[in-house]
């Protein structure tokens, strides 16, 4: 078994590898990157891969998928729609525990769609702030993702109803000890 620091710098480069095959529009790799059930060595043709070790994403506002067949059509939906993409990521915390690792970021997100009609340049940019978390389990091929979630952070100064920022009148950054 490899030393601790050495699975953080695997998962870290594995959680690197697919950011930036998001931003290639590289289906191939994030396929490629994505636990399948030989990776668990389980034999497709005698067992449903649902069964075992199943993937799972959320995207922002999207349900759960489940299966590789739910989670790589929504890539593949999301590249085809997304002309421009770039993800820089902050505050990252990777933590591995046995075969398992569970990467924390936020995704600091740029994108365009696609150009208007009477122009051939790419359309309007705009940025987006998500907290996402990837789970990877080791494999003999390296670590894959078992799981991506992420959610949208509410920008500062937006304002609930009632006055109050935050979800339902709940501030995140106010601590509830203080």
């Amino acid at each position: 078994m490899s030393a601790p620091h050495t699975d953080v710098e695997q998962v870290e480069a594995a959680n690197t590898a697919f950011y930036e095959a998001l931003e290639r529009g590289d289906f191939e790799e994030v396929s490629d990157l994505w636990l399948t059930p030989s990776d668990l060595g389980v034999d497709e043709e005698y067992h449903d891969p649902a069964d075992s070790g199943v993937i799972s994403c959320v995207h922002p506002g999207w349900p759960v998928l489940t299966g590789r067949g739910e989670v790589l059509r929504s890539y593949a939906l999301i590249m085809a729609n997304t002309d421009y993409i770039q993800f820089f990521l902050t505050d990252v915390h990777v933590s591995v525990t046995g075969d398992t690792a569970l990467v924390t970021c936020t995704e600091n997100i740029l994108s365009g769609g696609p150009a208007p009609a009477e122009g051939g340049e790419l359309g309007p940019l705009v940025g987006q702030l998500v907290v996402a978390t990837n789970v990877f389990r080791r494999t003999p091929l390296g670590w894959k993702l078992w799981s991506h979630h992420a959610s949208p952070v509410l920008a500062d100064g937006d304002d609930t109803e009632d006055g109050e920022g935050g979800v339902n009148g709940v501030n995140p950054d106010d601590d509830p000890l203080a």
